[in-house]
């Protein structure tokens, strides 16, 4: 069995020079969290390791279930503090093996002073339940850091997208896309649906698509940005094509898109004037 109170509340009660110790004998001269100056990051960084050992050592008094469960708010905690997501996750890695030895050598200790005699069976479970357990909490740390880091790029990525398919009033209900740069899959759903809603939010009857500025499409993407030209068209948008370059329309042609009820100009200017020409006859 590993359950045992008293060495629970031995490494309890070493719970501060564990953090010390720790922290004395730490690298510092690398990078993230653990090469901080900062007065106030090294207090939170003790503080969160001092937290780590109070419940490292109720291995040895809860159930298995209990004692994960109780750690998942300290591994939530760590895994999307700002100090350790710019932390290289390798180090943070490094810093659970290296607590994992500090425990070694303690209940090397305990097993020494205790006046019951100790089996070298029983220090075995007890070293193999904080190993156990130590790997665990690291794994879940990694994972938990992993999944906020890329929910930051997806939110990122969100805002690149909405930033590249800008939609810049015109007067009398009209607005301008002006796109730039290659266009892949994911961009090319964000222009469909940032456009979309905001034809819609901004009450325009009439959107000039310049794509004069794009210079690689896949047939996959061609076929979507025809496509907002189709749901524009539904939620009441009239739709003027500028500046499509000869690798687009060969594109275009290859996946027989029909350009029979698209308006399209040559350039920005043609279409802005042929609209206002078309507005005033």
């Amino acid at each position: 069995m590993q359950r045992n109170k008293e060495l629970h509340q031995f490494l309890l009660t070493k719970a501060e020079q564990l953090t010390e110790d720790w922290y004395a004998s730490l690298d510092k001269s690398g990078t993230g969290v653990y090469a901080s100056t900062d007065p106030e990051v090294i207090r939170e960084l003790k503080s969160q390791n001092f937290e780590f050992h109070q419940h490292l050592c109720k291995i040895f008094i809860m159930e298995k279930s209990a004692f994960f469960a109780e750690f998942d708010d300290w591994v939530q905690e760590i895994g999307r503090d700002p100090e350790h997501l710019n932390t290289p996750t390798h180090l943070i890695m490094k810093e659970f093996q290296r607590v994992r030895e500090q425990y070694m050598d303690f209940i090397e200790e305990y097993s020494k002073i205790t006046e019951d005699l100790v089996s070298q069976k029983s220090l075995d479970i007890w070293k193999y339940a904080i190993i156990e357990a130590i790997d665990v909490v690291m794994t879940r740390v990694v994972e938990e850091k992993s999944k906020h880091l890329n929910s930051r790029i997806e939110e990122q990525q969100q805002t690149i997208n909405e930033l590249s398919s800008p939609l810049i009033d015109l007067p009398d209900g009209k607005a301008l896309l002006p796109l730039v740069g290659d266009i892949d899959s994911d961009r090319a759903t964000a222009i469909f649906e940032n456009t979309l809603e905001g034809c819609t939010t901004k009450r325009v009857d009439h959107l000039f698509i310049d794509l004069s500025g794009v210079y690689l499409v896949d047939t996959r993407v061609a076929q979507q940005i025809f496509q907002l030209i189709t749901g524009l068209k539904l939620i009441g948008v009239t739709a003027t094509l500028s500046g499509i370059r000869p690798e687009i329309a060969q594109t275009a042609v290859q996946l027989g898109i029909d350009f029979g009820e698209i308006r399209i100009t040559s350039n920005l200017a043609q279409a802005i004037s042929s609209e206002a020409t078309l507005t005033r006859d």
